[in-house]
């Protein structure tokens, strides 16, 4: 896309290879849509971008209070980055509160720019200040530029007629506008956004685009500022790219796991942040045959899921940790049933209601043994927003291949932060066979008994037949009492229940010999050995934890690290990997569940290294984690 609108190549522009930037404001001030916008602008000049939103959970907080704080923060940059900065360089503050809720992420000598219309006493007071920080030097360690965004929105929108209540809702516009200018963004994408969204409401799309002109020829105009900047594009490999969020690539992995193993899709779900926009995304695509059935509850729409792969559907329920709760007895009916069923888990901040809208790894032990009885569960975990696409598909996969309930895991961090995606040609994405039951030769035939026997089990897989109801031939009993080995019906025999018990349970063993030796990445050490460290993550750490690893190797120090997307059964080589290093670090957003799970399987001395803020680990988290480790001290930098 070539941009015509907001082009400068002014000669003070400043060539930067990265910058991480935060919105915030009240949350009816359009942060979100603003950091997405702005976000968009960077994709389309060819930056490599990662994101990180960050909700009020309060639906209707009092306006100006930090309680409803909305903001968003993206990192663009000319290089390959893997998480959204560990602290702002640039904060855009719409009111004293957005200011007060986010300077002290603020990176030392940062710039923070201020809708100084917006800091009157009764909003001062609101905030909890006493004094008005721009100009009691509380802001003294930063570059500060205070804007009139309110003001200068009333008059740029006049040529409306718009009453000023209505043309103030356009400052959000106008912020975008001046960091547009600010970091050299093409403007065309938001104007068509804007004339697009609000087709239906003309007085609104002409605001929304005077602010926007606006807040660009503030900053080419006023001298506020010493200079703009330039990120360039980071070189990336051919394909074509878009910018998605971990819950759009996560329904887009399953319609693409549907369509590969040629079954309808059916998701049962109950709206639950931060979850509902894969319930979202799903009722949009009814033309990949895609249902979707908004339940009453977690228990109607965990039952309405199976119930449709019984009838031979890709079955999918979603939900986060307290949906978790209510489903697991029809969990435990799956697999009794032994049905493929895929339970989507966007985890947030427990217990209980807990943080709805912030971020967390602690259900992994919930779904690793949140049944009662002997009822073992796959569990596959997504790294990145892009990765969710191919989790989605592997837990389908999975499920389909072994006849089995899988849990995905995600969390709030993936599902609302984004970064480009390159969309896969067809032929990477590898066929999924059903294989459904067949009708039984008739007994005369030469072959079998006529009879159908629903647990007769595959040979390598000990999956048994999967028969959707209304095959002549493939008639069966299913429920959840424990059913005789081969024939379905009601057992109460012991020998008989510890064998059913048993052969679920090695059914689940046998998926390892199908996923992925996990794989290490050790430079070694100048004598040929292994590293003294082996840092171990699952789910949303990789990015961190990743980011982290090559800044300690920068200093020349040595240290491994290995991701696992596979949680239920472990990669097959992950023991022999552990047991190569003398010690084992595992940062994860909970307090310690892999740790101990590891500790357990591998007997290894797992060091847990954990974090329950309800936000993502710092790169310089768990770089001074890895370094104290060896021995060292950490150095504390930003950024990666």
């Amino acid at each position: 896309m070539t941009s015509t609108v907001g082009r400068r190549e002014g000669r003070d522009a400043r060539s930067l290879p990265s910058v991480v930037i935060r919105f915030a404001g009240d949350s009816g001030d359009g942060m979100q849509v603003t950091g997405d916008r702005f976000t968009t602008e960077s994709a389309i000049l060819g930056n490599d971008f990662v994101t990180l939103p960050n909700f009020p959970a309060e639906i209707r907080a009092p306006a100006g209070t930090l309680a409803g704080v909305s903001a968003f923060q993206v990192h663009i940059a000319d290089h390959d980055i893997l998480t959204p900065g560990d602290a702002p360089s640039v904060l855009v503050a719409m009111n004293p509160a957005a200011l007060r809720a986010n300077v002290a992420d603020m990176a030392p000598g940062g710039v923070v720019i201020v809708n100084s219309d917006a800091f009157d006493e009764r909003s001062l007071a609101k905030a909890g200040y006493a004094s008005n920080p721009l100009e009691d030097g509380t802001l003294s360690g930063h570059r500060v530029y205070e804007v009139p965004m309110t003001s200068l929105t009333l008059e740029a929108c006049k040529p409306t007629g718009a009453k000023p209540r209505d043309a103030e809702r356009s400052k959000n516009f106008f912020a975008l506008g001046l960091l547009s200018w600010m970091y050299q963004r093409p403007l065309d994408s938001a104007l068509e956004f804007v004339a697009t969204r609000y087709a239906t409401r003309p007085l609104v799309v002409e605001a929304n685009s005077l602010a926007l002109r606006a807040g660009w020829n503030f900053g080419e105009t006023a001298e506020l500022f010493e200079s703009s900047y330039r990120v360039p594009p980071r070189e990336l490999a051919p394909g074509t790219y878009t910018n998605v969020t971990g819950n759009t690539a996560l329904a887009w992995g399953l319609i693409a796991a549907a369509r590969l193993a040629g079954l309808p899709l059916f998701l049962g779900s109950y709206p639950i942040t931060p979850a509902s926009d894969v319930l979202h995304e799903l009722a949009k695509q009814k033309h990949f045959g895609v249902r979707t059935f908004q339940a009453e509850d977690e228990i109607a729409g965990a039952g309405a899921a199976l119930g449709a792969a019984f009838g031979g559907a890709l079955g999918v329920t979603t939900t986060s940790g307290p949906g978790i709760d209510l489903k697991s007895e029809t969990i435990g009916l799956a697999v009794s049933l032994e049905l493929p069923l895929v339970v989507v888990d966007i985890q947030r901040g427990g217990p209980s209601t807990g943080l709805p809208t912030k971020t967390e790894q602690a259900d992994l032990l919930h779904v690793m043994y949140g049944r009662h009885g002997e009822a073992p569960v796959p569990v596959v975990a997504a790294s990145s927003p892009a990765h969710c696409f191919e989790a989605a598909i592997e837990a389908a996969r999975i499920a389909i291949r072994y006849r089995t309930p899988v849990y995905l895991l995600s969390d709030g961090y993936l599902a609302n932060g984004s970064e480009p995606w390159r969309l896969p040609e067809l032929s990477e994405l590898a066929p999924i066979d059903p294989a459904f039951a067949t009708p039984p030769a008739r007994a005369g035939d030469g072959e079998g008994t006529g009879e159908f026997e629903p647990y007769a089990r595959d040979p390598e897989t000990l999956a048994r037949p999967w028969a959707p109801p209304g095959t002549s031939g493939l008639e069966h009993r299913l429920g959840g009492l424990e059913r005789h080995d081969l024939t379905g019906d009601v057992s109460y025999d012991p020998a008989n229940h510890e064998k059913m018990v048993r052969l679920r349970a090695e059914r689940i063993s046998r998926i390892a010999s199908s996923i992925p030796e996990v794989e290490v990445d050790d430079p070694g050490t100048p004598g040929g050995g292994p590293s003294p460290l082996l840092v171990l993550g699952w789910g949303s750490t990789y990015g961190a934890i990743t980011a982290a690893v090559r800044r300690v190797r920068a200093r020349g120090l040595s240290v491994a690290s290995a991701h696992l997307v596979h949680l239920n059964p472990f990669p097959p080589n992950l023991g022999e990997v552990l047991r190569r290093y003398g010690r084992v670090l595992v940062p994860e957003n909970n307090l310690g569940h892999l740790a101990r799970l590891v500790r357990a399987e591998f007997l290894v001395d797992a060091i847990p290294f954990g974090k329950v803020a309800g936000v993502p680990f710092r790169v310089g988290e768990i770089e001074r984690a890895i370094v104290d480790q060896l021995g060292g001290a950490g150095s504390g930098e930003a950024g990666s």
